[in-house]
């Protein structure tokens, strides 16, 4: 099996260098602002140990894609790798179960990723209605939800329709106004003294906090919302089919991406506790970083605090948006989804997957609750990471695949790390973000995510039957053009078509 036969995103244009990866992934470091009062309601400041142990688990997890990245330059990241590893060569029947398992680890994936743009749209139209007045006397917290999304996705619609490469310019641009001032927000509160220690040292855990299984459910439901946050950087390598050198790029892009996630999620969470305390995290669960730069700057410091964030909040929807309308296309690519999906332009943007992206993530704004909206993606990361995972492990062990060159190699025997990471994933986080969502908001959020992910069942039959079709139609062609009594039946023994 060899890596050139890949039909995967072979019409994206490689276009970037690590650096132009970097700046288009530096979304997921602000990733943690949903999250950031959320976790401390549960764990108190032990929240900043989750956010440090969750960056850890993406260097573990991300050691073994960025591997998979090299081996398989042509596919787009986590959804490339997988669709094309559980492929079955040669397989007997009508469909291919290996191929289902692999593009539903895909549509798990732009799951995942997908609804980031609608959680921020939902935050971007709070804080414009806590920041104008004249806006809150107009409209209210929900419609201007909805103009925000419109607005945001209409013009990186517009920005990403001449290419990956103007996106990453975007990226450099919406990273200097909005990275660097959350790292200067996080580092001031140390620098001034408004950090007290003491919030820190004598709340690390609830005082009601038992280890039992009551607990350690929701230990692991809060380590499934967090990796949603933490390892995010894994989207680095979903641009592989388009660096110009995806040996070195990806590595060096997935790596600086995940230092940088380290130190920033450590610091900011340590920054907010160690300012407000537990108590007063609780009282701003949505916003925390808002009292801090209160506390820090004043009352001017809270008005560029939202406004930075705003900036911020658009950084975090064009990684967003990038990254789950390449997994669509690779899925189109690999015949996982129907052909449409993965049209390109002349600019090689596969601008159908951008608009189906944008309009799903319209009704899930409608649907008006974030934490719904957050939880039912943690549900299709889990099972991404999961299966992702499992694939590296059959890719290390196979030997068509165990083959293949490998310009970069996680440490020796990775695959048991993998399978272990695999398996904390599938079943345990996917147990506790169910049991958490549970306790919290019911069960919308669980039957949201469940049935989005099953919705891939009947797509996936039908772009079976597309390609089946395809291939009828090549088969009468290859007839008449080269053998009118060759038997066109076989159909599995033509070549695929991409």
């Amino acid at each position: 099996m060899s890596e050139n036969s890949l039909p995967l995103a072979n019409d994206l244009k490689r276009s970037i260098d690590w650096k132009q990866g970097l700046s288009i992934s530096l979304g997921v470091p602000l990733l943690i602002l949903p999250s950031l009062g959320y976790i401390p309601m549960y764990l108190s400041a032990a929240a900043i140990v989750v956010w440090g142990l969750s960056v850890i688990q993406g260097f573990m997890q991300n050691a073994a894609y960025a591997e998979m990245a090299t081996t398989f330059p042509k596919a787009s990241g986590l959804p490339g790798y997988a669709q094309h590893i559980f492929r079955t060569e040669n397989y007997k029947g009508k469909y291919d179960k290996g191929k289902l398992i692999g593009g539903f680890s895909a549509w798990s994936y732009w799951f995942a990723w997908n609804p980031v743009l609608a959680i921020f749209s939902i935050l971007v139209g709070g804080y414009l209605h806590g920041l104008f007045p004249v806006l809150a006397a107009t409209f209210t917290s929900y419609q201007l939800s909805l103009i925000s999304g419109l607005v945001i996705f209409t013009g990186l619609f517009v920005v990403n329709w001449f290419g990956l490469k103007d996106g990453a310019i975007l990226g450099y641009v919406l990273a200097a106004v909005s990275l660097l001032p959350l790292v200067i927000l996080s580092v001031a509160p140390f620098a001034t003294g408004h950090v007290d220690l003491a919030n820190i040292t004598s709340n690390w855990l609830p005082a009601d906090w038992a280890w039992d299984m009551h607990h350690i459910l929701i230990l692991f439901g809060i380590f499934a919302i967090a990796q949603w946050s933490a390892c995010g950087w894994e989207t680095a390598a979903i641009y592989g089919p388009e660096y110009k050198n995806p040996a070195k790029d990806v590595p060096k892009a997935l790596f600086a991406c995940g230092i940088i996630c380290f130190f920033s999620y450590v610091l900011v969470q340590t920054a907010v506790i160690g300012v407000l305390g537990v108590d007063g995290v609780a009282a701003e669960p949505i916003s925390p970083l808002i009292p801090v730069a209160q506390a820090v700057f004043g009352n001017a410091g809270s008005v560029i605090t939202i406004i930075m964030l705003i900036a911020a909040m658009v950084l975090i929807i064009q990684t967003a948006y990038l990254g789950s309308s390449r997994a669509m296309h690779s899925m189109s690519a690999e015949g996982n989804l129907p052909k449409v999906f993965g049209k390109t332009n002349r600019h090689g943007t596969p601008f159908i997957a951008l608009l189906v992206t944008a309009a799903f993530n319209m009704v899930l704004i409608s649907m008006g609750s974030m934490a719904a909206i957050l939880a039912a993606a943690a549900i299709g990361y889990t099972c991404a990471n999961g299966i992702s995972l499992f694939a590296y492990v059959k890719a290390v062990k196979h030997p068509n695949l165990a083959s293949l060159e490998r310009p970069f190699k996680a440490p020796r025997g990775w695959k048991h790390v993998a399978m272990l990471f695999g398996l904390f994933n599938l079943p345990l986080c996917l147990v506790g973000v169910v049991y958490l969502n549970s306790l919290e908001i019911g069960w919308t959020s669980t039957w949201l995510g469940f049935i989005v992910l099953a919705l891939y069942i009947p797509i996936w039959f039908y772009s079976q039957g597309e390609s089946r079709r395809s291939k009828r139609r090549r088969a009468s062609t290859y007839s008449s053009d080269h053998d009118p009594n060759s038997d066109a039946a076989d159909l599995d023994k033509l070549p695929t078509m991409t």
